[in-house]
């Protein structure tokens, strides 16, 4: 059967919606008996939201009535199920049947439908029921009353047979009479920023058990609606104790671990802030040629795809490719608009999970900003992810390019930088007469001691090396600030 062992406060079974995201939000499904308002406007999703819980629940054991009232006729919306991975014609009509109720309402009125609606649910011994359509319901009541009496009489209906039961409806935000009856009310809506357009599930009502409050992101794919819980709704806690475990693992660049004091905190997260080609992603690749066996590496990266980070990989670490090919490390790129914020989140940490990923490199920290709707909640969404890193033992390095080429001034895309990152490195270029050169410096290692001297680096084909001592850096933002060269007209090397 496809009632879960899972029971809410209440003590009743839960019915679990097959939407991984959903039940999670919901902790667990919807209760069995219960009654549940999805609203929406059209093309929301709501048809095949409530058709892809019913065919789940047909697979584990169940049976479903979808009732339509003046909604499109069953032939065409079967057409357009048929696109969906869920839906299963061969279930039709003995676990999943369709039944037009417009007569019956239109000639019998309230009673009529609801003398149809018991009828059919014990004669094919319903488990499930779905009403696609309410507004029609209530704009053909006579009056409040009537159309609560209808919503009451339903409700005993499903107590009585342990009927779910799902009311579509495109009514808007103005509480109407059922919603103060039903257990449960799911809100679909869309949301604009600019050109682009992202649907949001909020749960405003479920009585029996807690939930995850808020908006979360869903879309509609070939394998019908997927949810996407909010990352800092979902981590609000991190999923275990944080046990802070002491102790330095190597960055994958011996200069650079001795300017941290010693390598990279485990556990930490770093910041690598700077221009565009300044060597962020030649230190992150530095970074995963340490992986091995106990501590898995993983790229997340939205700027170059897994072909030209294996070409480069070649070219400045004789050890990663080897890696690369025994998937030690994966290499795993994102498009960086093809996607919503929550979904690279929980697409991140299921991979994580499910490599028991140790050390991780997310190339380019603006692509998650770029997809998010509110650019606000970027800081809460990393505090929660780099809280749940720290207790699943990650050590992370993020990319975060900055816009400014040259310069001493710098200006960051992102707030709040402290919940970001826990340790910060800036890359930047110095111009200084015909020469380019590239100047790095620790910025903060979290609760612990560093070097923070400005050292001059270069990119070579062995990676990113970085001077011995800080007196090349020195003379050339001496230079870049008087104006001068040196006093014996030479400059540092390149």
């Amino acid at each position: 059967m496809s009632t879960a062992s899972l029971e809410g406060e209440t003590g009743f079974k839960r019915v679990p919606s097959g939407i991984a995201g959903l039940d999670t939000i919901l902790r667990g499904g919807f209760f069995q008996g219960g009654m549940y308002i999805i609203q929406g406007p059209p093309g929301a999703g709501k048809t095949i939201l409530t058709n892809q819980i019913c065919f789940h629940h047909a697979i584990g054991g169940g049976r479903g009535l979808f009732v339509t009232l003046l909604a499109e006729n069953h032939a065409r919306m079967i057409g357009n199920l048929r696109e969906m991975s869920f839906f299963d014609e061969a279930r039709i009509p003995d676990q999943m049947t369709y039944l037009s109720a417009f007569r019956e309402l239109r000639e019998g009125g309230l009673k009529g439908l609801i003398d149809l609606l018991r009828r059919e649910i014990q004669h094919r011994r319903s488990t499930m029921l779905v009403i696609d359509g309410l507004i029609t319901v209530q704009t053909s009541s006579d009056s409040d009353l009537a159309f609560k009496e209808f919503v009451h009489d339903l409700q005993e209906v499903a107590l009585a047979t342990d009927c779910t039961m799902f009311l579509t409806t495109s009514a808007g935000d103005t509480m109407s009479p059922e919603q103060t009856m039903v257990d449960g009310l799911i809100k679909l809506s869309d949301h604009f920023s600019g050109s682009r357009t992202e649907s949001s599930l909020e749960v405003r009502k479920f009585r029996g058990s807690g939930f995850l409050r808020g908006a979360h992101s869903y879309e509609i794919t070939g394998d019908g609606v997927a949810v996407h819980p909010r990352i800092e709704a979902l981590l609000a806690e991190p999923s275990r104790a944080d046990e802070r475990v002491f102790g330095r693992i190597s960055s994958g660049n011996g200069r650079l671990d001795t300017l941290l004091g010693g390598g990279v905190p485990v556990g930490s997260t770093t910041m690598m802030m700077g221009p565009s080609g300044i060597g962020k992603t030649t230190l992150g690749l530095q970074f995963l040629s340490r992986s091995s066996e106990a501590e898995p590496g993983l790229m997340f990266g939205f700027h170059e795809s897994a072909n030209r980070l294996k070409a480069k990989a070649n070219a400045i670490s004789p050890g990663l490719p080897a890696l690369l090919d025994s998937g030690i490390v994966e290499l795993l790129w994102q498009a960086p608009t093809g996607d919503m914020l929550d979904a690279y989140g929980g697409r991140l940490l299921e991979i994580i999970h499910r490599r028991k990923v140790k050390r991780l490199f997310i190339d380019g920290l603006t692509g998650f900003k770029n997809v998010a709707i509110d650019p606000s909640r970027m800081g809460l969404f990393f505090t929660a992810l780099s809280n749940e890193l720290r207790v699943l033992g990650v050590t992370a390095c993020y990319s975060l390019e900055i816009p400014d080429i040259l310069g001493l001034a710098i200006h960051v895309p992102m707030d709040d930088l402290a919940s970001l990152a826990d340790n910060m490195l800036l890359l930047r270029y110095v111009e200084l007469r015909t020469r380019l050169y590239r100047l790095i410096s620790i910025v903060k290692v979290r609760d612990s001691d560093f070097n923070p001297s400005v050292h001059q680096f270069a990119i070579t084909s062995r990676g990113v090396e970085i001077h011995d001592n800080p007196e090349s850096a020195e003379t050339i933002l001496s230079s870049l600030s008087f104006g001068t060269a040196p006093a014996d007209g030479t400059l540092p090397k390149i």
